[in-house]
């Protein structure tokens, strides 16, 4: 993921903020931002993400409204949803990837509205069950490997659950601040030392500085 030296993941806490927009137009911090897009063509033919941040009001995203043809991807989007992706969202990520997943604990999301043969939808009742989900990937779908580039909340749950094996960081050269902006974990905080056993430990297997003064950063979760 992409962060901040202080951890930030978005650059304020409305939507209509967000790093891939923003960071392009701040001095200091443009000119090394391509090397993070680099790395991003690196990582698993699958990925997962939030509908949330899919539809962020802000020029790179907002699938819900793109008029747009876009470019065609070699990477299977598994989109973790409740309201936000709208019909015109789910066709046109369906232009944009290989595959979509649409995983919802809500029986009448928009989704199932679409009729494609590169469509899947897995559905919860009530609450999704990552654990399971992440079975489900691997037995069902042959999915043994996939990157996550979700919120703050959903990284908490994931990591707190064992289910991160290898965090993968690009810091950029820059402090964003401010405590309601999204970190790259955020959800609920620990309240006593009996919950320590929630923080997950890390190894770290790689650091490299990129050009200016970017720093690409490698971790194994010790689960």
């Amino acid at each position: 993921m992409l962060i901040s030296v202080d951890g930030k993941i978005s650059t304020g806490d409305t939507d209509v903020m967000d790093v891939d927009s923003d960071y392009k137009k701040i001095s200091g911090v443009k000119e090394g931002l391509s090397q993070y897009y680099d790395i991003e063509k690196t990582t698993d033919l699958y990925f997962l993400i939030t509908g949330r941040v899919m539809t962020k009001e802000c020029e790179q995203l907002n699938v819900n409204n793109r008029k747009d043809e876009p470019f065609k991807l070699p990477a299977n989007c598994v989109i973790v949803d409740e309201t936000h992706l709208k019909e015109s969202g789910v066709e046109y990520l369906l232009k944009k990837f290989n595959s979509l997943t649409i995983v919802t604990a809500n029986e009448f999301h928009s989704a199932n509205n679409v009729k494609s043969e590169n469509l899947k939808i897995i559905n919860y009742k009530d609450k999704i069950d990552f654990s399971d989900l992440f079975e489900k990937l691997k037995n069902d779908y042959g999915i043994e490997a996939i990157t996550i580039q979700s919120g703050g909340t959903l990284n908490t749950e994931l990591i707190r659950a064992g289910l991160v094996d290898y965090l993968s960081l690009v810091i950029a050269p820059a402090m964003i601040g401010g405590k309601n902006t999204s970190t790259l974990m955020d959800g609920e905080s620990l309240h006593t030392q009996d919950e320590l056993y929630k923080i997950k430990p890390l190894k770290l297997e790689l650091i490299k500085e990129l050009k200016d003064s970017y720093i690409y950063l490698k971790y194994k979760v010790l689960n």
